[in-house]
């Protein structure tokens, strides 16, 4: 019963269309002038495009269902869930990154994205594959803020940084392709530790945006890390179902996310923090796939969907799917933008709702 319960609840949720948040959008713009944002993958709008790293997407089958059918850079076949959540802020549909040229000030003014793919919060992490690390994430939003403050007077600046919503999404990475992936971290801590380790790095950023003048700030939880097709795909003794051990992890670290953000909210002044926790979402959908519309959820539209991504996902193309909205990943890690654009209207009803009233 407690089981039903849960399913009616969740189906609740998703019942309500994003387009009624639209809705809201001409009360919204005022208040929340642009979605800046900074993580990872889950939210590079094609960054890494523009550094020297493997961690990229920007050719096809990626983007294939974006504006003009090409690809960005978005690991995705479509939009990522910033300009799903940009949309319903009433901003812009897309949310530019930072170090693409044919963007100026003027189109950062109501958004930009600093996230960096295959980055976390540990250097270490984003050394793997020579990306953007969180420290210089940083560096760009500070030399951001002094375009912005040419572009539109200091006093209008200052006023549109503290009533922007930012967005931080990473973590990931820092847990699959460093601590359980390569020998380092897992020597010099246990999970747990490491999951302080990374916290306190999280901390240690928000005051530093606070410090600048952020104000709206929503932290990004971990999604059920175990349940992404790469992880399946290798979990044979388990006959290729979710990873629990790494589902696990990620509840744990959320966890800490979510004390952190009420630490926060009390110690800091005037900020307003939310945490964005896309696991119940993301879960759900995996379990429940057909309330959703989707019909496979343990293999990935590109290639053989096991375990490409990226460039592997490139050579494959010719055996990508034919219809991503059937699947809820795109490639091995990333989900399909149908997927994306539900996870965003959850987080918008349960965490960022506030911001737009």
């Amino acid at each position: 019963m407690e089981g039903q319960r849960k399913v009616l609840r969740f189906s609740l949720l998703f019942c309500i269309p994003l387009l009624q948040l639209l809705s809201l959008a001409a009360q919204t713009i005022a208040k929340v002038p642009a979605i800046i944002v900074f993580g990872d993958s889950s939210v590079d709008a094609g960054n890494n495009n523009f550094i020297p790293t493997v961690a990229r997407s920007n050719f096809e089958p990626y983007g294939r269902d974006f504006q003009g059918g090409k690809p960005t850079g978005r690991f995705s076949n479509g939009r990522i869930p910033t300009d799903f959540i940009s949309e319903a802020f009433g901003i812009k549909p897309y949310v530019p990154p930072y170090l693409d040229p044919k963007y100026s000030i003027s189109d950062f003014t109501t958004g930009v994205t600093f996230a960096s793919a295959a980055t976390g919060y540990d250097n270490a992490t984003s050394d793997i594959l020579s990306v953007i690390p969180l420290w210089k994430q940083l560096e760009y939003y500070k030399g951001y803020q002094k375009k912005l403050g040419a572009y539109l007077g200091e006093r209008r600046a200052k006023e549109t940084i503290a009533k922007s919503l930012h967005i931080i999404s990473l973590g990931t990475n820092d847990f699959l392709e460093n601590y359980y992936a390569i020998p380092g971290r897992a020597s010099q801590y246990t999970p747990s530790e490491y999951q302080n380790f990374l916290a306190g790095i999280a901390e240690n950023f928000i005051n530093k945006l606070y410090g600048l003048g952020a104000r709206k700030i929503s932290l990004g939880g971990l999604p059920p890390m175990g349940c992404l097709p790469l992880e399946r795909t290798t979990n044979f003794a388990a006959g290729n179902d979710c990873v629990s051990s790494y589902n696990n992890i990620a509840l744990e670290f959320n966890d800490k996310l979510n004390k952190l953000t009420t630490k926060l909210n009390h110690n800091l002044p005037r900020i307003r923090l939310v945490f964005s926790n896309p696991y119940d979402a993301l879960f759900h959908i995996v379990n429940k796939p057909a309330q959703y519309g989707f019909q496979v959820t343990s293999m990935a539209c590109c290639a053989t969907g096991m375990f490409e991504m990226g460039y592997s996902c490139s050579r494959a193309s010719l055996f990508s799917c034919m219809d991503a909205s059937k699947y809820v990943f795109w490639d091995s890690f990333h989900p399909t933008e149908k997927t994306n654009g539900i996870i965003a209207n959850y987080v918008l009803k349960n965490a960022l709702f506030q911001f737009m009233h």
